[in-house]
């Protein structure tokens, strides 16, 4: 199998070099898509470079990109998300960083997480462990909702809100924080927390994210227990409280649709 995490290292350094390069820089360009979400230069920048370096190193792989969509072969390809967390980026806040994932005949393979200001790098490849700057990573071993620590997106409107369920399980865990974006799955990675939700979420949202938190011995699915980078939402965890979660998830929805 191709050892994939080189070609991902380069990609990232060129991305951290991008990235800062327009963080918390005068003049910055900031527009809304369709979706309401922020683009910026630097997301553009980034993909970008991305693309072209994947044509360079290895134009076998196709590339599936946040800014510019699908091109080439959907069996073999890079999947990037230039600036995971533009929000915070545009208002100067630290946590933000590159998604890369390399996916073959649907499965994602290696992926890599760079956030420069926070002078932090996470990655992995399927059977060789998940790392943050040579560490190697182990979710936690807390068995029981009332020691998690719950990690959470926006609970506003403007991005759906908390999903069904959510409220009861805050009342059932230890502590709650809302990190969002990919660092609160990169602490569940890292064992500093154990539950990580987000409501709605994309294949490159995902797919690096995915492969370094099963590396780290816990599991991704969907809110509704699929493992699938296309599902459109995600929960991490531990393992071990995983299928808690999804009960606790469930029966809120269950809820919901007796009271439609």
């Amino acid at each position: 199998m191709t050892d994939w995490l080189p070609f991902l290292s380069e990609l990232a350094d060129r991305a951290d070099t991008l990235a800062m390069r327009w963080f918390r820089a005068a003049g910055l360009r900031v527009e809304d898509k369709a979706d309401q979400s922020p683009v910026t230069d630097a997301d553009r920048a980034i993909e970008a470079m991305a693309r072209t370096l994947a044509r360079e190193r290895h134009p076998e792989l196709g590339v599936l990109g946040e800014e510019e969509g699908a091109a080439g072969d959907g069996g073999l390809r890079l999947i990037v998300d230039p600036i995971d967390g533009t929000r915070n980026f545009v208002r100067g806040i630290p946590v933000f960083a590159t998604l890369l994932a390399i996916e073959v005949a649907g499965e994602v393979v290696a992926g890599l997480v760079s956030a420069p200001a926070l002078r932090a790098r996470w990655h992995a490849a399927r059977g060789a462990g998940a790392f943050r700057d040579g560490r190697r990573l182990h979710v936690s071993a807390a068995r029981s909702l009332r020691d998690a620590l719950l990690l959470h997106s926006n609970l506003g409107p403007q991005e759906s809100g908390p999903p069904a369920g959510f409220m009861g399980l805050v009342a059932r865990v230890a502590r709650t924080r809302g990190f969002g974006d990919f660092y609160q799955h990169m602490l569940v990675a890292e064992g500093a927390g154990e539950i990580a939700i987000d409501p709605v979420m994309h294949p490159w949202d995902i797919a690096a994210l995915q492969v370094i938190v099963e590396e780290a011995g816990g599991r991704a699915t969907s809110l509704t227990g699929e493992r699938s980078i296309h599902a459109m939402s995600l929960v991490t965890s531990n393992g071990g409280l995983h299928d808690a979660v999804l009960d606790a998830l469930g029966r809120g929805r269950a809820a919901v649709a007796r009271e439609a």
